[in-house]
Formats: structure tokens, C-alpha cells, sequence
């Protein structure tokens, strides 16, 4: 973790093909109560910033990244709908390219997260 004021600091990047269906409720709700993938996180959590993949095959969602952490964010979560396909019934093509790709492009100390609720 990035050191400072013992916050996770989060970008959460989600599906561009379920953002007109998904108001990102569950997402914020695990966020906020702790669920999911935030269920063993210790430190208060602040979501910095939201965006979408960018549509398929998701490749501005590096770039976005990239940007959260320029901006602060220690931890990147790619949201279910990406990861696990809701609410649409099905997950990203790429889902299992993404954190790799996240992983050699983001520094050392950056937490990613490979869904939300």
C-alpha cells in the first residue's frame, strides 16, 4: 500500500456493455459495508474514481488504470461485471488478460482486485 493516511484508495473499472443496466449499487454497497472482495480489508476505504473498461476488448481499462494510480488510487478493482459476468450472465472475454496486463504495467504496491461483490 501506497504509505499516507491508512485508506485504500480505489479506481473501479467496470463493464462498458453493463454500465446502462448497472447503477453500480452492489459494487458501492461491498465497498462501503465491507463485502466481497473488501470483506477482509482492515482500513477505511475511499473510492477515488470510477470508469468503464472502454468496451471491448476492454484495452482502455490499462490506460484508465494507469491514470487512477497517477492520481492516487493503491488499488484497482475490476468490478464483477467484468469478472464475473453480472448482471448480464456472462464475463469479459478478457477478464483473465486484464490483471496480468495490470500487474506488469502497474507498479509493485498497487492492489488489484479482480472483482467487487
Amino acid at each position: 500500500m501506497i504509505e499516507g493516511d491508512g485508506k485504500m484508495k480505489i479506481g473501479l473499472i467496470r463493464c462498458l456493455q453493463t454500465e446502462d443496466m448497472c447503477g453500480t449499487t452492489l459494487c458501492l454497497k461491498a465497498i462501503k459495508e465491507h463485502m466481497g472482495a473488501f470483506q477482509d480489508i482492515q482500513e477505511e476505504i475511499e473510492l477515488m474514481n470510477i470508469n468503464t473498461c472502454g468496451g471491448c476488448p476492454g484495452k482502455k481499462a490499462i490506460t484508465r488504470a494507469e491514470n487512477m494510480v497517477k492520481n492516487g488510487c493503491d488499488t484497482i478493482v475490476l468490478s464483477s461485471c467484468i469478472t464475473q459476468g453480472s448482471p448480464i450472465g456472462f464475463p469479459c472475454p478478457n477478464k483473465d488478460r486484464m490483471p496480468s496486463v495490470l500487474r506488469k504495467r502497474l507498479r509493485d504496491d498497487i492492489r488489484i482486485l479482480t472483482y467487487s461483490h
